[in-house]
């Protein structure tokens, strides 16, 4: 007879325990639902966005998606975080600064060198200058080249338009040209163009004005964001990490990747900028230091020690790429760069 209370008092010990257990598993999934719409630091897969530069964001990462660095790229910033625009040719900020400097006469300097087998895009850029680069505007184009008396027949020019042509040695490849440019441009600058006009914008000649470009660009010093990297994490930029190099860039310097396809300002901004940029480039020279980026890199060293003015969106700087940005428009495009990233079997149907 005594198993009977015994046997009663076990049976309500089991009624506790399962009132204990199923209170214990409704906390653990009220838990675990409030945990799974948190943002926290979990496995991901490398994106390809980020497969495609060589990076290595190991096994715990940030929850970075595709779609989060997407909606970074699309984004239309109107200004850096020092307080520079951020211009995008047809945001209300940009119409307001065409009337701004449409009420001043400015004297406008296109400087581009034309160089060797470079030259045969001249006639396309002055073309497509003459419809779309500051349009109705006075503008003198500089001509860089080592070959005046063999251009091909260049465009008739508007009225206020005028062209001049600035012979420069001979310069045998494209490295040595990269290597070069600074200090052709500071010379150029030096003299004649500072005492002709009062901005100057520097351009790659391979490359096709195809909407306008208006005096929203203006500003002291004028930058121009590489459209593959705009939106990127800062880990993508392919700064110089060589410590040896006067380029060199430290983690967590800069705020942007800046394309060298495009840059300007007031004269004796951009003097100043491609001398300095010469000088480092010849220390390197002197030191034997080879960097992979050429000028590219000087000019955004520079720009993280000078933060730019003005910075103009990837519109002003775009090619048809994998990893070029969406822009609302595209306003100048980059032949070479284009051809760069097509496949060999394209670059004929391309012209290349």
């Amino acid at each position: 007879m005594a198993l009977f209370p015994l046997c009663k008092r076990l049976a309500g010990s089991a009624r506790v325990l399962r009132k204990q257990l199923a209170l214990y598993c409704l906390l653990l999934f009220l838990l675990i639902y409030f945990l799974k719409g948190r943002r926290t630091a979990v496995k991901i897969d490398k994106p390809p966005v980020f497969r495609s530069l060589g990076l290595d964001l190991g096994v715990e990462a940030r929850a970075v998606t595709e779609e989060t660095v997407k909606e970074k790229r699309q984004r239309p910033y109107q200004e850096t975080s020092w307080g520079a625009p951020l211009v995008w040719g047809d945001s209300s900020i940009s119409v307001w600064r065409r009337d701004e400097f449409g009420q001043r006469r400015v004297h406008t300097g296109l400087l581009t060198l034309a160089v060797g087998g470079y030259a045969r895009f001249l006639p396309r850029f002055l073309s497509s200058a003459e419809l779309h680069f500051l349009p109705g505007a006075t503008v003198t184009y500089y001509i860089l080249t080592d070959s005046p008396r063999t251009l091909e027949p260049l465009p008739l020019l508007a009225p206020r338009r005028n062209l001049k042509i600035v012979p420069v040695a001979e310069l045998l490849g494209w490295k040595h040209l990269a290597l070069r440019r600074m200090a052709l441009l500071a010379s150029a600058i030096k003299d004649p163009i500072r005492n002709e006009v009062e901005y100057v914008f520097c351009a790659d000649v391979d490359q096709e004005f195809v909407a306008p470009v208006g005096a929203e660009i203006f500003g002291e010093l004028v930058a121009t964001l590489h459209p593959e990297l705009f939106g990127m994490p800062r880990r993508a930029f392919p700064y110089e990490r060589e410590p040896d190099s006067s380029a060199f860039v430290e983690d967590g310097e800069g705020d942007y990747y800046y394309t060298s396809e495009l840059y300007g300002g007031l004269c004796p901004e951009v003097y100043t900028m491609a001398r300095a940029c010469s000088q480092l480039i010849l220390q390197d020279q002197e030191r034997g230091v080879q960097i992979a980026g050429l000028e590219e890199s000087y000019l955004n060293r520079y720009f993280i020690n000078r933060r730019p003015t003005c910075v103009l969106s990837p519109e002003y700087s775009w090619w048809e790429s994998a990893l070029a940005a969406d822009v609302p428009a595209k306003r100048l495009v980059s032949l070479g760069r284009q051809c760069e990233s097509l496949e060999p079997q394209k670059r004929e149907q391309h012209g290349c």
